[in-house]
């Protein structure tokens, strides 16, 4: 393998952004999760893209899209919290301890997938982080929630319903929030066709680089490691990261066996990795490789 450095994110023409690109995508109601990731594919003329978690057809949102050798990345929205504004139909009239309730579901619950689902029906365990009524009508409710990655929000919604002693199903869904992405810097198909479009017929790349972002920023929420370029070399071709070559490590939020990244001082990112060893030391293995990104 050869190394080839990408030079600082901010400065990457457009052809490397798109290699190494994240798309913070509304995705629009109707195609699934992976459709959207293959026209995104296919408008950007990478190999492969790959979605930050699946949305149903309906489902509108937030769908982070990594695009080209960025798709190496995908793991690191496996655990990310999201967030999901949706519409509670209750089967008859709501009671007044409606709060009380929802604060009840707040925290650690069991839940077992619906039968339509992609993954086994095993009871497993999902927190919910925050619950809150926004809107209230007598038999129905806008909920705003943050749950872990995996938390079935229509599962929830009818185990609330059966809570309420009412009955309630899951009417419409939107995700907010996927890890460090949110809905204030949504962008829609038509915006990464018309960037694109702009590009590559009249050589101006503007609206590309507000709508295609480098794919570090989807790395945001992980704890970073500063390596040597020569280091960097080293990971290209596999080796592990050894403590003489890290410049300047995390001095908080990062533990024994976390996953962290480590990029070079321009701030483009090497790997992915688990830390292992101290990074102040003198010699011995820091991080493990578990994805390297060049």
């Amino acid at each position: 393998m050869t190394y080839r450095p990408r030079g600082p994110p901010s400065e990457r023409d457009p052809e490397r952004l798109l290699e190494f690109g994240v798309v913070n995508l509304d995705k629009p109601p109707g195609p699934s999760a992976h459709q959207v990731a293959a026209w995104v594919r296919d408008l950007a003329g990478v190999e492969r893209a790959a979605h930050a978690g699946t949305l149903d057809p309906k489902v509108t949102g937030c769908l982070p899209i990594l695009t080209g050798t960025a798709t190496r990345a995908a793991q690191v929205f496996d655990h990310a919290r999201k967030g999901y504004v949706t519409v509670l139909e209750a089967h008859g009239r709501l009671p007044d301890d409606l709060e009380a309730t929802l604060a009840d579901f707040e925290g650690p619950l069991y839940q077992k997938p619906p039968r339509k689902s992609a993954v086994a029906r095993r009871l497993r365990v999902r927190t919910v982080h925050h619950l809150e009524a926004l809107e209230t009508e007598p038999r129905r409710t806008l909920l705003e929630v943050e749950c872990d990655s995996g938390t079935y929000v229509r599962k929830l919604c009818h185990d609330l319903g059966l809570a309420l002693g009412v009955g309630a199903h899951m009417g419409d869904l939107r995700r907010t929030r996927t890890g460090t992405f949110d809905d204030r810097s949504l962008v829609t198909l038509e915006d990464l066709a018309d960037g694109l479009a702009f590009w590559r017929e009249d050589d101006d790349a503007t609206l590309l680089r507000r709508v295609v972002q480098p794919a570090e920023r989807a790395l945001e929420g992980l704890p970073a490691l500063t390596v040597a370029p020569s280091a960097a070399r080293e990971i290209a071709e596999g080796a592990p990261v050894y403590a003489p070559g890290v410049i300047e490590a995390p001095r908080e939020g990062a533990e024994h066996g976390d996953l962290v990244w480590c990029r070079t001082p321009d701030g483009a990112a090497v790997c992915l990795g688990r830390l292992v060893g101290d990074p102040d030391a003198d010699a011995g293995t820091v991080v493990e490789l578990e994805r390297v990104l060049v």
